[in-house]
């Protein structure tokens, strides 16, 4: 299983939480030393895990990564798109290209970038599956209801990343039916709770135990699971 932005917040307790139950974790990580220490802290706890150094919003990061995973296996059960980028949190009037374009190159192009790279070792696996971890705040649902915070948010590039995030994932749902692809939100839309993570400052209510919880459930999906799916640790989320 490879987990992109695993060395902190909801990638690294995914890693640790499935380490625990026996999988090998290729955790990728745009820092090669934070990469490191976390992957030295599972490895300490007995997991079975291989740092990848991974920038998503490089194609020669991506394919090197490829190569480097290739080393240790050929199939890859599940890959989970985690690596994100909030943005400056920069008001609509004052936004620019440069600033949405830049959120984009990790939470869109990103996902498709190592989605398309490691196809081929997902598609010689059993069963594979695909996490996206997206945000309620890509729900047009969760952003029209004034009852939720990210209705009051007033950005273009972060809510917007995760709306083209949740289309994406339907599309390869749709398009290859071999492969599982869900995306979550680590929070609980109903009630109006996310998870504390370094992204918000760690202003969130949930733990990011809790905030994992659909991912690892998604993960570890058998072969009769769902795909095309948006949900968090509560359910389905409304698009």
């Amino acid at each position: 299983m490879l987990i992109t932005g695993g060395n902190k917040g909801l990638g690294f307790e995914t890693a640790r939480r499935l380490g625990e139950q026996g999988w090998t974790i290729f955790l990728g990580s745009r820092d090669e030393g934070r990469g490191r220490a976390a992957a030295d802290k599972l490895s300490d706890g007995g997991a079975n895990v291989v740092m990848v150094p991974l920038d998503v919003t490089s194609d020669e990061s991506v394919t090197d990564a490829v190569r480097l995973v290739r080393e240790h296996t050929d199939r890859l059960d599940v890959l989970i798109n985690n690596a994100g980028a909030p943005g400056k949190f920069i008001a609509p009037v004052d936004t620019t290209v440069d600033e949405i374009h830049s959120v984009y190159e990790t939470n869109v192009y990103g996902p498709v970038r190592v989605t398309h790279a490691f196809l081929p070792l997902l598609q010689a696996a059993d069963h594979p599956r695909v996490v996206m971890v997206s945000s309620a705040g890509g729900s047009f649902a969760v952003v029209t209801d004034p009852q939720q915070a990210v209705s009051k948010m007033h950005e273009l590039a972060y809510t917007s990343s995760k709306a083209a995030l949740n289309m994406i994932t339907i599309r390869y749902a749709q398009a290859i039916p071999q492969v599982k692809f869900n995306c979550i939100t680590p929070g609980e839309v109903a009630n109006h709770k996310f998870t504390a993570t370094d992204m918000n400052n760690h202003t969130g209510q949930l733990t990011v135990t809790e905030g994992t919880d659909p991912i690892v459930k998604l993960a570890l999906s058998d072969a009769d699971g769902p795909t095309g799916t948006f949900t968090d640790r509560l359910g389905p989320v409304a698009w």
